[in-house]
């Protein structure tokens, strides 16, 4: 089918001992990635530390396209771990009755000790004020033990959560949306979430509690003088507290927004860092970046101004209130309706009523943060994706490979179409080649066919299945992939040979590797199948990655094949050794390729000629030719350069 070759020599990687060659190499000039095994004088320490590892079972939880369960919030990432919550707010509870038995103990000690001459009573009152503490700690350490499980499970999920949605999400919203915005959502963001759980919520708790437990106390020592304090300044710390509330709520909204545009910024500039360096954008950039950087630190300044308000405006208002319970308590003391030992135990009771205002104040800041943080990932799970799965969809069987495009149209933006009304038909088996124009929607074809889209109308059928009705699953199972810059993740060459089937044994993979001729060059690395590559496939030559794509391709042994010119990165040399290998993948099954060399084009069975308005031309490449029509200029045009 494809033995005359598919074209020329492409602009790939330098030859195919390019890349994973290097990996063979050991000297520092080596090509490629250095050592990557464990060095023999740190096999034992590592050895150790495997055999104290802690077990960690498969987890149970199975991926699926569709998404579901409760919208997200606080309440219901803490209500999945009922025990540990539950015993968290038991040690809260604890923790705050222990913490206001000092004054009261106090009060004991100074009335009936001191006053009375009483020393046992006094001794009993010291001994018990110690006990106390102790208690205290001892439950403050087991309430932050448990809130510290909580926080970590309860976190856990989420990430999972947040990392499986992602995954379920269609290619449109990673095409409108930033890198940098997503990573946000998955790091930034969450952490927000676990230093709230972690001690936030449980400290707000203790202290709001504290406040009602003195509150309760403070009345029931003498409910004319906290009625009298109370009023004097209750008001004035609520009036505080909801302008802290609107403002902060504005401030902590901004401050992850900005957040989200740095580590943007950031990870562009990574990513791109290859431009940047030949373009010599260095310092442009680092202008641009310290702009983005400002603008996060604009924000932490508004978030900082008004703490800085609320904080010792609070402070003044509690001082306030003692200098005035101080004045009318100490008259009641001078009329006897008050003992010392009361008022020292109401002025310590009220310090404690004013003191949980201060903690609030950041543990309102934490809180607001994590608020804001809930909202952004709450939006997050909220996108449904654009190319859902049935609630129950049927599985694909295998398929003979005949595809059937009717009356498709479709358009990224549905406002310009770039396909209009498609009718194209592919018997199993077929090779069937797309050219035309940048941006005449071949590339959409192929994505169609692997339903990374849905067609805005018509319907796109393999074997008679419309492909909206078929699982995900069964049918991209079937259906293998080769893009014009393959992937390759950090890992070994068995992990991305093996990525569409992690269940194959060494022979499959061998078998696939020798398929696209690159035994000889993996066996020349010291750890063979296990050699590392870096991350995005960067040690090895972009010819080399597309032969281990294709590799990739031969193991997962699909019905239907779709190439986007996965060939125009090889040289001539490595596309005459992958010449071969094409034709045994490619027979008997479907192809389709995305050809913008015409010298691919031309081995296909027949030939998909597309342009702006859709399908103009349909033929082999002799029947197009005979045509006289689009094709006939476009060969033309290439042979002239040629």
């Amino acid at each position: 089918m494809f033995g005359g070759g598919f074209g020329g020599p492409g602009a790939g990687g330098g030859g195919p001992m390019g890349g994973l060659g290097g990996l063979a190499g050991g000297g520092k000039g080596a090509q490629g990635l250095p050592f990557g095994g464990i060095p023999s004088e740190l096999l034992a320490g590592v050895r150790k530390l495997e055999a104290g590892e802690p077990e960690h079972p498969v987890p149970a939880d199975r991926f699926a396209h569709r998404g579901g369960g409760v919208p997200l919030t606080m309440l219901s990432l803490l209500t999945r771990h009922r025990g540990l919550l539950v015993l968290a707010c038991l040690a809260v509870l604890g923790e705050t009755v222990l913490l206001q038995a000092g004054p009261l103990l106090v009060q004991v000690g100074i009335d009936h000790g001191i006053a009375a001459r009483n020393l046992p009573v006094l001794l009993w009152a010291s001994g018990a004020f110690v006990a106390a503490v102790v208690a205290g700690w001892w439950v403050s350490g087991a309430r932050m033990r448990q809130t510290g499980r909580l926080a970590a499970e309860a976190t856990r999920e989420l990430r999972v959560r947040v990392f499986a949605h992602l995954q379920r999400l269609s290619m449109d919203y990673y095409t409108e949306e930033k890198a940098g915005v997503i990573l946000t959502r998955m790091t930034s963001d969450v952490e927000s979430l676990q230093q709230l759980f972690q001690e936030g919520l449980a400290q707000f708790a203790v202290q709001a509690l504290t406040m009602v437990v003195v509150t309760a106390v403070l009345f029931a020592y003498h409910a004319e003088l906290a009625a009298i304090t109370l009023l004097l300044v209750v008001p004035a710390l609520v009036a505080a507290s909801l302008w802290f509330r609107r403002a902060s709520d504005v401030g902590y909204a901004r401050q992850r927004d900005t957040i989200a545009a740095m580590f943007t910024d950031l990870a562009e500039n990574l990513h791109g860092v290859r431009v940047v360096t030949a373009h010599h954008r260095q310092d442009r950039n680092t202008r641009a970046h310290r702009t983005v950087v400002g603008r996060y630190r604009d924000a932490n300044d508004f978030t900082g101004h008004i703490n800085a308000i609320y904080g010792p405006g609070t402070s003044v208002i509690g001082l306030v209130g003692m200098a005035l319970l101080l004045l009318i308590g100490g008259r009641m003391v001078l009329r006897g309706e008050l003992s010392i030992g009361e008022l020292t135990a109401f002025v310590l009771y009220l310090n404690a009523f004013f003191a949980p205002v201060q903690q609030l104040v950041q543990l309102y800041t934490n809180y607001q943060q994590g608020r804001a943080a809930v909202l952004k990932l709450r939006a997050l799970l909220a996108q449904e994706p654009s190319v859902p799965e049935r609630a129950q969809p049927r599985t694909l069987p295998p398929v003979g490979g005949g595809i059937v495009f009717e009356g498709v149209t479709f358009g990224y933006d549905p406002a310009r179409p770039v396909l209009r009304g498609v009718d194209l038909r592919i018997a199993p088996g077929e090779t069937i080649a797309c050219v035309g124009p940048t941006g005449a929607g071949k590339s959409t074809l192929a994505k169609l066919v692997t339903r990374l889209h849905d067609p805005d109308a018509g319907r796109v059928l393999i074997d008679g299945h419309d492909l909206r009705e078929v699982s995900l699953l069964s049918l991209r199972r079937q259906i293998g992939v080769v893009p014009q810059e393959p992937f390759m993740f950090a890992g070994s060459i068995r992990d991305n040979v093996a990525f569409a089937r992690p269940e194959a044994t060494d022979a499959e993979i061998w078998a696939a590797v020798d398929a696209v001729g690159l035994r000889e060059l993996v066996e020349r690395t010291e750890a063979g199948l296990d050699a590392p590559l870096h991350e995005r496939g960067q040690s090895v030559s972009s010819g080399q990655r597309q032969l281990l794509a294709l590799a990739r391709a031969f193991l997962a042994q699909p019905r239907v094949v779709v190439l986007d010119e996965a060939t125009s990165n090889l040289d001539l040399q490595s596309e005459l050794r992958v010449e071969q290998a094409l034709d045994r993948l490619l027979e008997g099954r479907t192809a389709l390729l995305i050809a913008h060399r015409l010298s691919t084009a031309m081995r296909a069975d027949r030939i998909v000629v597309l342009d702006s308005s859709g399908v103009v031309e349909v033929g082999s490449h002799t029947e197009l030719l005979a045509a006289q029509g689009r094709y006939a200029e476009m060969y033309a045009t290439w042979s002239r350069h040629q």
